[in-house]
């Protein structure tokens, strides 16, 4: 059930962090965007009203996504108004090598610094690691000395906020524990299909910021044909796609839905000035079949050699 504190917080169009700099409740998700990217970001931008961009080295779209950014800039939007995010991948998850790949995303993206920088995933690949992971390519992550260097990256003003994605519990009271610069942000999956409610309430007890992806499910799963979604987005005369975003936002957390469709770039935006009622919230928050759609198993888990032998040991049998 939502508190009335966080169905209010739904018209919000930004949320404050830790760090007294804020982030914009909607943002561009551009996973797998492919080579529409740069047209995309500066669609969102400079049409739609787009002002956060999310994105990661591992995507493969960072020069697109620049190439988008300067264009938007090139059209009289200020880099300050702006909000970027990035994430640091698993193989440069060793502190010798945090600088170096940040120093790469901001040239691919044709930046000075960014608005946040993520820890994409919690455990380290070797270079050119296998899909599912072959005996040894999973290494020992020393999360405490690479959360130094990002703290660094804020220190020297290339970084804005630091942050995390697909934590569990157990590894985000970890990092907390050694962490002089706390996580502003933990972005995980999250949609009425998987709340995600432990890690949630975790991050609100630390005062740390939740982001959103994924909102409307996945391909295999996709809520936006659910039949309970449909309904409230019927009543509400609303598109499916908007009841999901907007249900992310009354939650109080910011959301990255991504599209490469120019129509709903725009319609994922017009989720401002309206409210889904409470006990449509409700029923939302009661979908049955909870379950993740991002596992991560395809890329850490090897059942035979470990060291994580099912997708349950990568989630610290959390779920």
């Amino acid at each position: 059930m939502a508190s009335a504190q966080a169905m209010g917080q739904g018209e919000q169009d930004h949320f404050v962090l830790k760090s007294g700099h804020t982030i914009p409740a909607v943002g561009l998700g551009t996973w797998r965007a492919g080579s529409d990217t740069a047209h995309s970001v500066q669609t969102a931008i400079t049409e739609a009203g787009y002002r956060h961009v999310d994105t990661a080295a591992q995507y493969g779209v960072e020069k697109e996504v620049g190439k988008g950014l300067k264009a938007a800039m090139e059209g009289g939007i200020n880099r300050k108004d702006l909000f970027v995010t990035s994430k640091l991948w698993c193989t440069e998850l060793a502190p010798d090598k945090v600088r170096p790949a940040l120093q790469k995303t901001l040239k691919d993206l044709q930046l000075d610094y960014l608005d946040l920088y993520l820890i994409h995933w919690p455990f380290r690949l070797k270079d050119g690691a296998h899909m599912p992971p072959e005996a040894g390519e999973v290494l020992e992550f020393d999360m405490e000395r690479v959360w130094r260097e990002m703290e660094s990256l804020v220190k020297d003003g290339l970084v804005k906020d630091i942050g995390v994605c697909n934590y569990t519990v157990t590894k985000l009271n970890r990092l907390m524990r050694s962490a002089n610069v706390p996580p502003a942000v933990c972005q995980m999956e999250m949609h009425p299909g998987w709340k995600n409610d432990k890690i949630f309430e975790a991050c609100k007890k630390h005062g740390i910021h939740v982001t959103a992806y994924s909102p409307l499910g996945s391909s295999e799963k996709n809520l936006a044909h659910d039949p309970v979604v449909e309904k409230v987005a019927n009543k509400l005369n609303k598109t499916p796609g908007q009841v999901l975003i907007k249900w992310a936002l009354q939650r109080g957390t910011s959301v990255i839905p991504k599209s490469t469709k120019d129509e709903r770039i725009k319609e994922n935006i017009q989720v401002f000035g309206w409210e889904i009622p409470e006990e449509d919230f409700t029923v939302l928050c009661s979908i049955k079949d909870e379950k993740r759609v991002l596992t991560g198993e395809e890329l850490f888990v090897n059942k035979t050699h470990g060291p994580y032998k099912s997708a349950s040991e990568v989630w610290d049998h959390e779920d």
